[in-house]
């Protein structure tokens, strides 16, 4: 994908080609099961892949790291990540088997020995095992900081930004995070991005 190696120049070869892999893998799984919405594939490199790699842009991980993605869906923030930080541990989440399946799928055929596919819903899920929840808007904001908060382990902070919670979410979201206060930040895609998709796409970062 051009515009993953126009934004991110630094990828290593092997990076660059499980980017590029990624467009063709899912074409293939959609025209079996609607991971993705019809009127999205064509465009995946910029809805998912580089929405996704957004995080990335906000900040790295160390090697180690634990994440979990509540609500993968298809794979995503958590797919594109793990090809950023092979270092980092995946946990990947959702309720509905046929989309765990094709994430299983996913990471096998890119090679991603750092993902792990859960059927589940996030409050089954042992807490404090997790130095950050990321996600793509699965509900509002307070509603889902209720259902994952307990998953974060605050006792550790290795990383650039404090443990917590790593939000993807477009519009007018103020009322849903005036309650956390300063503890929640978010940032404009905009600044990182310049397509027009992600003219009122934000990262909302609570800190834990």
């Amino acid at each position: 994908m051009d515009i993953v190696r126009h934004y991110f120049p630094g990828l290593t070869a092997r990076q660059t080609e499980q980017f590029a892999s990624l467009a063709d893998v899912y074409a293939e799984w959609n025209a079996r099961i609607n991971v993705v919405s019809r009127k999205d594939i064509g465009q995946i490199d910029v809805r998912h892949v580089l929405h996704s790699l957004a995080i990335a842009k906000y900040t790295s991980f160390v090697p180690g790291t634990r994440i979990i993605d509540v609500g993968t869906g298809g794979g995503f923030p958590g797919i594109p990540l793990a090809i950023m930080f092979p270092e980092v541990s995946f946990t990947l989440v959702d309720s509905i088997a046929k989309k765990i399946k094709v994430v299983e799928s996913v990471a096998s055929e890119l090679g991603l020995t750092n993902v792990r596919a859960v059927q589940s819903r996030s409050e089954s899920v042992e807490p404090r095992r997790f130095d950050f929840v990321v996600s793509r808007a699965v509900t509002a904001f307070p509603d889902f900081v209720s259902m994952t908060r307990h998953l974060v382990d605050t006792r550790r902070a290795s990383n650039p930004v404090r443990n917590g919670i790593l939000y993807l979410k477009g519009g007018d979201f103020d009322d849903e995070i005036r309650p956390f206060g300063r503890a929640a930040l978010v940032v404009d895609i905009r600044t990182y991005f310049a397509e027009e998709f992600f003219e009122t796409k934000k990262l909302i970062h609570l800190a834990l």
